[in-house]
């Protein structure tokens, strides 16, 4: 993935979750505001109540004006302008309150006007527990009443949290959400950092191969090219194993090299009629020799009548060529490969098939892989990167090429390459 599409998507992604945060922070505080003026409400009518009840009991009035007034968040205060009943009180309040299901903890004090001093009353519980506040007594005195009573909700906090049980449960999933996100992105930029220094690492190798790899191959031609090597058969097949060995070398490194250039810069598909078959024909004499040199066995049979496709030339040989190196590459003796090509439709099929060592079937998804290989314990028969698949399924994605792997293990492999006919 490209730096500036990781920048992008942490960009979006970021200002996603903010506003994300945003809109949860208003409605959580939208809905705490709500919660308590339901609350400042509910208490006001059953306070009122309360009054009205110990009034009508005693047969006294009312005060007009400020019957009920908030001195806290938590606290109120109620004026009666008449002595006050502790039994009484705690009766109503209890009925009331229950009347409009606040089952929220109180407690409750009633000024003593002949001592000038709040007279706690009790601390009520709805738990079966029958808890406690720490914050029980301290009821402050109000000096505007003469005969009130204070009531007061310690646990206020704590019961409008119970009454936005689904908002807190949903900003606990943001907030997982955010940190999974933060995680996320922390991954991923670690793994681009350890990916683009992998990737230095190896371009900055491979380049420093093509020095001694062009050295020794000058030496190699030089000693091919003497007559006393050439009249010494055993260093003149030193000599030879030793060019053939660097030429090898070299086609990993550019096969390297032409990948990361390919994966830094995309591809540049240079896109032409092809006839698959004439370009078999040109590939084809190399590849026998090869197989010669194993003393194999290879099968050409071209029945495609239309074997027309747009390619990139250069790419499609390279494809070719990996596929039938594989093939004779990953076999048990001599290698015995057969190539077919048909039409299905609209589609050209270009099948390789080798009687080689086979793939696992738990290996079969992860040849494309990069720099993949099927293991095979520390017994390495055939060198390599594990590239040429990497680089076929490269070259058969963005062509819109499919491809299809059959293989088991012992039995061989066949590989199918469907492209698009060019129509004629």
């Amino acid at each position: 993935m490209k730096s500036s599409t990781i920048r992008r998507v942490v960009l979006l992604g970021a200002l996603a979750v903010s506003g994300i945060i945003a809109i949860q922070s208003y409605w959580v505080l939208r809905t705490w505001n709500l919660r308590e003026q339901d609350f400042h409400r509910t208490v006001n009518i059953a306070l009122r109540r309360v009054a009205e009840s110990l009034s009508e009991l005693n047969g006294s009035v009312l005060p007009l004006r400020n019957l009920v007034t908030q001195l806290s968040s938590n606290y109120y205060v109620v004026n009666m302008e008449d002595v006050i009943d502790a039994g009484q009180l705690e009766y109503f309040l209890y009925r009331n309150f229950e009347e409009l299901a606040m089952n929220v903890d109180f407690e409750y004090a009633i000024f003593d006007c002949s001592s000038n001093e709040m007279v706690y009353g009790n601390y009520c519980s709805y738990s079966s527990e029958g808890s406690t506040s720490n914050d029980s007594g301290g009821l402050n005195r109000y000096d505007q009443f003469t005969y009130y009573f204070g009531v007061k909700f310690p646990n206020r906090t704590g019961y409008l949290m119970g009454k936005m049980q689904l908002s807190i449960v949903f900003s606990v999933i943001l907030l997982l959400t955010v940190l999974f996100f933060i995680y996320s992105m922390f991954v991923i930029l670690r793994q681009k950092r350890l990916s683009e220094m992998q990737k230095d690492f190896i371009n900055n190798m491979t380049h420093e191969f093509k020095t001694p790899i062009s050295t020794i191959k000058i030496s190699a031609d030089v000693f091919l090219n003497n007559e006393h090597i050439q009249e010494d058969t055993r260093l003149f097949r030193y000599a030879g194993i030793i060019k053939a060995q660097n030429e090898r070398l070299n086609n990993q490194v550019e096969k390297v090299l032409q990948l990361a250039k390919i994966e830094r810069e995309g591809f540049e598909l240079k896109k032409e009629p092809i006839d698959l078959h004439s370009l078999l024909e040109e590939i084809l004499p190399s590849v026998q020799l090869k197989v010669n040199e194993e003393r194999g066995q290879l099968a050409c049979e071209m029945a495609a009548t239309n074997a027309s496709i747009l390619a990139d030339r250069l790419h499609l040989s390279n494809v070719l060529y990996n596929l039938l190196d594989n093939a004779i590459k990953y076999c048990r003796e001599q290698p015995r490969i057969q190539i077919k090509t048909s039409n299905d439709g609209g589609d050209l099929l270009f099948q390789v098939s080798d009687r080689g060592i086979g793939i696992a079937k738990e290996h079969q998804h992860k040849v494309f892989n990069k720099f993949f290989r099927v293991p095979t314990g520390n017994v390495h028969n055939v060198k390599g990167f594990g590239l040429g698949l990497f680089y076929l399924k490269k070259i058969a994605d963005t062509h819109g090429w499919k491809i299809q792997l059959d293989s088991e293990l012992g039995q061989g492999t066949t590989i199918v390459l469907r492209m698009k006919n060019l129509k004629a």
